[in-house]
């Protein structure tokens, strides 16, 4: 069975094994996985939505299949949303309050791929004015594609140099520079990486491209500037989100408790 998890000794001994400094796995964290596998291996999913969770898993760096993803997401909601069965017998709207917050877990663990790739996205574009400076120093001599970009890997950051080094395999392995050129930009989805892909693919077909790397460097820095900029300034929002999403907390706290005494003093009446 695909789906099929060792035994809760050998998870326990197995996850003893991680890397040094790893965050222990917790009993619970080795129940759920176990009870979320029995899940997995009753999804069902379409070709589409599961290849494009292949890729977006990949991505992100996850190592699960997509119904091991969908039924991790579905397990923690239902670890919340089951304490909605006792509290519905003395507050029904403590219990409602419960099935919105299981069904706001399952919303974020289903997006958790999504904002990982994001993360990622915007890291790897962080690096690029940097990878684009070094394009622009080599490509005035050499049109190697695949030096061009190994020789990046060794100072490039960590989510860069990954995905460059997957590249190159694929360069070496297939021979086509333009398919790995273009996998490469659909995997991360970035309209800067996109320019980047492009502009290297104008140098694999011998075209002088020592100009249009200059002009990339210097419109990469800007949007980099713009970008940090617009960062700084949303602190201030994000803090006042903060505010209000604790105000909102505190005010569905007051509305649960007055509406069970209002409940309770009803049925005292009746």
């Amino acid at each position: 069975d695909i789906f099929e998890v060792p035994s809760r000794k050998a998870s326990k001994a197995i996850s003893s094994l991680g890397r040094k400094g790893k965050k222990k796995t917790s009993s619970l964290d080795i129940y759920l996985k176990e009870f979320s596998a029995k899940i997995a291996g009753i999804i069902k999913m379409n070709e589409f939505k599961r290849a494009q969770l292949v890729i977006d898993l990949r991505t992100a760096g996850l190592d699960e299949t997509p119904e091991q993803y969908t039924a991790d997401a579905i397990v923690k909601a239902a670890l919340i949303g089951v304490f909605a069965l006792p509290a519905i017998f003395f507050s029904p709207i403590i219990a409602f309050l419960i099935l919105g917050l299981a069904l706001l877990i399952y919303l974020s663990e289903s997006k958790k791929v999504s904002k990982r790739i994001k993360k990622k996205r915007e890291r790897i574009e962080y690096d690029l004015p940097r990878f684009v400076g070094h394009i622009e120093r080599l490509v005035t001599h050499s049109r190697d594609i695949i030096y061009i970009i190994e020789s990046y890997i060794p100072v490039a950051i960590e989510d860069l140099a990954d995905e460059l080094y997957i590249t190159v395999a694929e360069m070496r392995s297939s021979g086509d520079i333009h398919a790995s050129l273009e996998s490469l930009d659909k995997r991360i989805g970035s309209n800067w990486l996109s320019e980047v892909c492009h502009a290297l693919e104008a140098v694999e077909n011998s075209t002088d491209t020592s100009a249009l790397w200059t002009s990339m460097l210097i419109k990469f820095k800007e949007l980099q500037r713009l970008n940090l900029k617009a960062e700084a300034n949303s602190i201030p929002r994000k803090v006042k989100r903060l505010s209000m999403a604790l105000l909102i907390c505190f005010l569905l706290i007051y509305i649960a408790v007055m509406g069970q005494v209002l409940i309770t003093s009803l049925s005292e009446i009746m």
